[in-house]
């Protein structure tokens, strides 16, 4: 039977493990675990931590590149009824410090290439009392960390009890966000579920019981590789829905995006579907198929599902080349709110403009006094989702009353998209308010700018910031990322004047050798801000500036 409280992932998966023992639920490079072994590794992990010390609803955090024993470590933390912390491995001493304690976390999963940063700030984090390490060959493991391995390979007839598990039990998601320092969202085992179920390869009746579950998981389900990092909402969700329809979760062994493991992957593995985050990883992808058309086998491949950035018709266009039976599935979503509108692009329709998509039944657009967009009126507003969402950010109140609201009755996620509702009902993304730039007393929002700069031939990307100007506040300035040299600034500001209105214009465009995407095809736009605004400073007060780091420039 389900816990009273709702759906629990490790109930689920632990159905799966018992229906189709046999089949793979985990593939790295040449490693491959079968869903008894996830089981059994996952009990022999969740009794470690009950052993160590741990209570109901501790905190661990993950602190892992794409590989097995993330996803297998999450399933044990679950089956002890314990709360998985996601950690990004791009952050700095500082940046760990202030997740891990605003978390409450007491134990770490984390990789060996990480020991000598855990050393450092060890003595800043006196909370966390376990530290196990994955072994990746970059060392041996540290004298205070016990070795993961070890554990996971210990006899174990069964897990954690299950009556340590329920509905309730939270998946603390930290999202740092386009500003600020990153804050936990708190979502509840059986909401995730529910939002992730609707969508799924196999969809569960609300009211199923593990038997149920067991029968329709009959036969393996879907083979998913997430492009993008499991530590971020996108991949883990992926992960997560996959999971749970008894599917395999490939992941890549480079710990950085390679477009050509990726594809070789995808052929050998026969996947079907991949996770990506917008064109950081389409436009690569497209680029060696169209480089070596018949290189790979991408047949297996029915859907590719984007989210978190803008991605672009012409590369949807181009992938449906090379395969016409996939299904592109563009969501519009976040950390606080999944699934508020999509996009499906497929070979015999019409593809969508850019950063167009189709609301959601549970999804409207509001302005900020609570007053729902009517289509067509030109009015902008705020992305709105009701319905199953988070309880709100762990440990701060103020930031939880301002994004879930309630709105004629309802309770609205409200992350921050501002957008307008076309004739048709269909909606435009324009962006984060927390990006938008003022000039002159005009709204710019970046991503709108961005994507009109990317649809010229010669550029491969690009980003929007605003930099402080004496005459209109904030000036629109732009930094892009070239196919080729010789591209005119001129040329560039012109191709946006001619789709945009002229006050949304770069007054400047930047050229650098690399925009610097985040793993997870995100950009931080406060880095970007301080060198641009440092770049354009006239020379003698550069000279007694503080600069902001190396320069990308050319």
């Amino acid at each position: 039977m389900r816990s009273p409280s709702g759906w629990n992932f490790a109930n689920v998966w632990e159905a799966a493990a018992h229906a189709i023992p046999d089949a793979d639920a985990l593939v790295h490079g040449d490693r491959r675990t079968s869903w008894r072994e996830l089981n059994e590794r996952a009990n022999s992990l969740g009794n470690a931590l009950v052993a160590a010390g741990t209570v109901r609803q501790d905190k661990v955090a993950h602190y892992l590149h794409n590989r097995p024993e993330f996803l297998e470590s999450l399933f044990g933390i679950w089956k002890a009824g314990l709360v998985p912390v996601n950690t990004n491995y791009r952050y700095g001493d500082d940046e760990l410090v202030y997740l891990w304690a605003n978390a409450d976390v007491v134990a770490v999963v984390f990789q060996g290439e990480f020991s000598t940063t855990i050393e450092r700030i060890a003595s800043r984090v006196p909370m966390i009392r376990v530290w196990l390490w994955v072994d990746d060959g970059s060392s041996p493991c540290p004298a205070w960390a016990i070795p993961y391995e070890s554990v996971a390979r210990s006899p174990a007839t069964a897990g954690p009890s299950p009556d340590l598990r329920s509905g309730d039990d939270l998946y603390l998601l930290y999202t740092g966000g386009t500003t600020g320092m990153p804050k936990g969202v708190m979502w509840r085992q059986d909401d995730l579920f529910r939002v992730l179920n609707a969508t799924a390869k196999v969809r569960f009746p609300e009211d199923a019981t593990l038997d149920q579950v067991a029968a329709m998981l009959e036969r393996p389900g879907p083979v998913l590789l997430p492009a993008c990092p499991l530590m971020h909402g996108t991949g883990a969700f992926a992960a997560f829905a996959a999971l749970s329809s008894g599917g395999c979760v490939v992941t890549l062994t480079s710990q950085r995006f390679d477009t050509i493991e990726l594809l070789d992957t995808v052929e050998r593995e026969r996947v079907q579907s991949i996770a990506i985050v917008g064109d950081a990883f389409a436009k690569p992808v497209l680029r060696a198929l169209d480089t070596e058309p018949d290189r790979w086998d991408i047949s297996s491949l029915r859907i590719i599902t984007s989210s978190g950035v803008v991605w672009s018709a012409a590369s949807k266009a181009g992938l449906l080349r090379h395969n016409q039976r996939l299904l592109l599935v563009d969501l519009l979503g976040s950390s606080e709110a999944i699934g508020m509108a999509s996009d499906i692009a497929t070979s015999d329709q019409p593809i969508s403009s850019t950063a167009q998509f189709r609301l959601s039944d549970q999804t409207k657009v509001v302005t900020a006094d609570g007053t729902f967009v009517e289509p067509g009126s030109s009015e902008i507003g705020m992305v709105a989702r009701r319905g199953h969402m988070p309880l709100g950010y762990y440990k701060d109140d103020a930031k939880t009353a301002a994004t879930f609201r309630m709105i004629g009755g309802e309770r609205y996620s409200i992350p921050g998209d501002f957008a307008r509702v076309n004739a048709d009902g269909t909606l435009t993304l324009l962006g984060r308010g927390s990006l938008c730039i003022n000039t002159g007393g005009e709204k710019v929002f970046p991503e709108e700018v961005e994507e009109v700069l990317k649809t010229h031939p010669e550029v491969l990307d690009a980003i929007v910031v605003g930099v402080p100007d004496d005459r209109f506040g904030e000036a629109v300035v732009a930094v892009v990322e070239l196919t080729a040299d010789g591209v005119d600034e001129a040329a560039l500001i012109d191709h946006v004047k001619a789709r945009l209105a002229r006050y949304k214009s770069p007054k400047r465009v930047i050229v650098v050798d690399s925009i610097a995407r985040a793993e997870n095809g995100k950009l931080d736009y406060n880095r970007w801000q301080r060198w641009a605004s440092y770049r354009l400073l006239p020379s003698a007060e550069r000279d007694q500036a503080d600069a902001p780091g190396p320069s990308p420039v050319r």
